[in-house]
C-alpha cells in the first residue's frame, strides 16, 4: 500500500534535482571555504554565488542573508540580539508561534532581561492589530515585535506591511518567522520594513539542518556565535557547503514554479475542504480557511468520540501522514497551544492536512474514505 504524505508543514521531500546540485560538493568539491588554494576558493564562490542567489529572489542585499542551521537557530539569534544588541527591554509576541519563538521569548523572560506583552487574537486566529498598536503605544521602552508570518498550524498570514508600518511609527524592532513562507510566497524585502526574517530549506523540497536569517543592513547585532569568523563574522564555524547550495537551488525552484506550484496545491487544500464539509457531519476548521491563509495548509476538527481519539494512530495504520493539533491535555499528547488559544474545545479532535506539488485529489478522495471510517 503506498503511503500518503499530507504533512507537507513538518518536513518536504529533497527534490532530486536540488540533491543532485549538491552532490558535487560531497565528492570531489570537499575544499574549505576559509582555504586560500584553488579547492578552498571554489567552494567560498559556491557558498557567495548561493547567497546572491537567495538575496536576488528576496529582493534584499547579499550581505544581509547569512545561512544557518534553520528556523529555530534564526529566530533564537534575531531575538537574542534584540535584547542583549538593540536594547530592546519590552517584547511583543502571540500565544501562537512557533516554539523557536516562544520558548525563546520565555527564556529571557526567566532571566528578568524583559517584559512579555501577548497580543489579542481575532475570533478567526489573525492578530489583532488594534490591540497590536495599543501595546506599542503603552510603552516607552524600546520593544521588539515578533509575530510569525505565517502560523504552521492553522496557517494563518499576517500582514508583515502593515506590522513593520506600525512597528516603525514607534520605533520597535520586528522579527518575523517567516518559516512557512519563505520558499512558497514571493518576498520583497527591500520594500518592506522588517529587520529579521527566518526560513528553512526543507519546507520547500530542500535540505534540512539548513535555514537563513535576514539582517536588515541598519540593523548591527553581535555574533551568537564565536570562532573563526565565517558568515562575514556572524556565525562562525564551517560552512555546511551543500546544505548552502541546496538550500539556494531549492529557492530559485519553488520561486521559478511558484505560480503552478501554488495554484495547484490550493486547488486541493479547497477541494479536501470540500469534500471533508460534505461526507464528514459535525466537522470544523481552525483559522481563516478560505481568507488570508496559506494555500498549503488545512487545519480541521472532527467530533471527539472514542473511535476519532485515536484518529491519528489509525490513519498512520492506513499509511497516511497528518499531525495532531488538538487542544487535549490527557497524558503524554500536550495537545496544541495554538489550538487551545483559539479554539479550546474539548469535544474536538484537530488534524492538520499539509499539501506539496506531490499530493493528488486521488490521495485526497482516499482519505477522505478513511476518515468517513474512523469518525
Amino acid at each position: 500500500m503506498n503511503r500518503i504524505y499530507f504533512d507537507n508543514a513538518a518536513t518536504t521531500a529533497l527534490d532530486p534535482e536540488v540533491l543532485e546540485t549538491m552532490m558535487p560538493y560531497f565528492t570531489e568539491k570537499f575544499g574549505n571555504p576559509s582555504s586560500i588554494y584553488s579547492y578552498g576558493r571554489e567552494t567560498k564562490i559556491a557558498i557567495e554565488t548561493a547567497r546572491k542567489s537567495v538575496a536576488k529572489i528576496l529582493n534584499a542585499h547579499p550581505a544581509e542573508i547569512f545561512f544557518t542551521s534553520g528556523g529555530t537557530e534564526s529566530s533564537n539569534t534575531a531575538i537574542h540580539a534584540a535584547v542583549r544588541d538593540l536594547g530592546c527591554t519590552h517584547i511583543i509576541t502571540s500565544p501562537i508561534e512557533h516554539h523557536a519563538v516562544t520558548h525563546s521569548v520565555e527564556h529571557l523572560d526567566n532571566l528578568d532581561l524583559v517584559k512579555v506583552s501577548y497580543v489579542k487574537l481575532l475570533p478567526n486566529g489573525h492578530v489583532d492589530l488594534e490591540d497590536l498598536e495599543k501595546l506599542l503605544a503603552e510603552k516607552d521602552e524600546k520593544t521588539l515585535v515578533s509575530l510569525m508570518h505565517a502560523n504552521n498550524e492553522i496557517g494563518n498570514i499576517l500582514d508583515i506591511f502593515a506590522v513593520g508600518e506600525l512597528c516603525k511609527l514607534y520605533n520597535a524592532i520586528f522579527h518575523s518567522d517567516t518559516v512557512q513562507t519563505v520558499g512558497h510566497f514571493p518576498f520583497d524585502l527591500r520594500n518592506t520594513p522588517i529587520h529579521f526574517i527566518t526560513g528553512a530549506a526543507h519546507k520547500f523540497h530542500g535540505p534540512k539542518g539548513v535555514g537563513l536569517l535576514y539582517i536588515n543592513e541598519n540593523v548591527r547585532i553581535r555574533p551568537f556565535v564565536h570562532g573563526g569568523g565565517q558568515e562575514r563574522n556572524m556565525r562562525a564555524g564551517t560552512e555546511n557547503i551543500y546544505g548552502i547550495i541546496g538550500f539556494a537551488k531549492a529557492l530559485e525552484k519553488a520561486t521559478a514554479n511558484y505560480e503552478t506550484d501554488s495554484a495547484y496545491i490550493g486547488t486541493l487544500k479547497y477541494y479536501m475542504h470540500e469534500q471533508l464539509k460534505k461526507h464528514i457531519p459535525g466537522v470544523a476548521f481552525n483559522g481563516d480557511v478560505l481568507g488570508r491563509s496559506l494555500y498549503t495548509v488545512l487545519s480541521a476538527s472532527f467530533p471527539k468520540t472514542e473511535k476519532s481519539e485515536m484518529i491519528l494512530f489509525n490513519l498512520d495504520i492506513n499509511h497516511i501522514c497528518a499531525s495532531g493539533g488538538s487542544a487535549c491535555t490527557s497524558g503524554a499528547e500536550q495537545g496544541s497551544h495554538v489550538i487551545r488559544a483559539i479554539n479550546n474545545n474539548p469535544n474536538q479532535v484537530t488534524v492538520r492536512f499539509s499539501f506539496s506539488r506531490h499530493n493528488t485529489k486521488e490521495e485526497v478522495d482516499s482519505v477522505v474514505q478513511k476518515l468517513k471510517d474512523l469518525v
